[in-house]
């Protein structure tokens, strides 16, 4: 059975999910003149190696692929990624599909990146690293659930609702299958 249909149509429709979380007291609440904001967030895929900037591994390339697929008909405006071989690799198929370009940001400074995120509205995809990626779901006021596993958990998509005010709601995902699941 094929998926992805079901799948696009869901990603399309959570901006209108009911859940909703408070915000941490480190989010910062949206004026509710603010326009709305998507954000969609992953970790960059499996990489090849432990080294400093690893390229990503066949099975990383792949993953990178079926997120392309997966987010096509998201309506994603603008795409995120920290200045890495692998996250910008993660990012690359999902730019190609849309015609997008890759801005960078600097996953030290995470606040800089969410007065971008904040100021613009709009729908966004961020891909970042193990810790930077619940960072900033946090920071946007969602729920982040248990840590991301550091050696084999490339699998989560999250997807951020924040609505004007401190209405938010938080969708966790799987996507393109776990190590350990295929």
């Amino acid at each position: 059975m094929n998926l992805m249909p079901l799948l696009s149509t869901l990603l399309i429709c959570v901006s209108v999910l009911p859940t909703e979380t408070q915000p941490p007291s480190t989010a910062v609440a949206r004026p509710d003149d603010a326009p709305p904001l998507v954000v969609f967030l992953v970790r960059h895929a499996e990489k090849a190696d432990a080294g400093r900037d690893p390229v990503l591994s066949p099975a990383g390339v792949e993953r990178s692929q079926k997120l392309a697929g997966i987010l096509k008909d998201a309506g994603i405006e603008r795409i995120h990624s920290t200045d890495y071989i692998r996250t910008r690799s993660t990012a690359a198929p999902v730019a190609k599909t849309l015609g997008l370009n890759v801005e960078i940001y600097d996953p030290r400074d995470l606040p800089s990146l969410m007065a971008s995120l904040r100021r613009s509205g709009g729908r966004h995809l961020v891909v970042g690293h193990s810790n930077t990626t619940p960072a900033v779901v946090k920071l946007l006021g969602g729920d982040a659930g248990p840590p991301i596993e550091e050696s084999n958990e490339y699998d989560r998509l999250y997807i951020v609702n924040s609505a004007p005010g401190d209405r938010v709601s938080t969708v966790m995902l799987r996507y393109g299958g776990s190590p350990d699941s295929e």
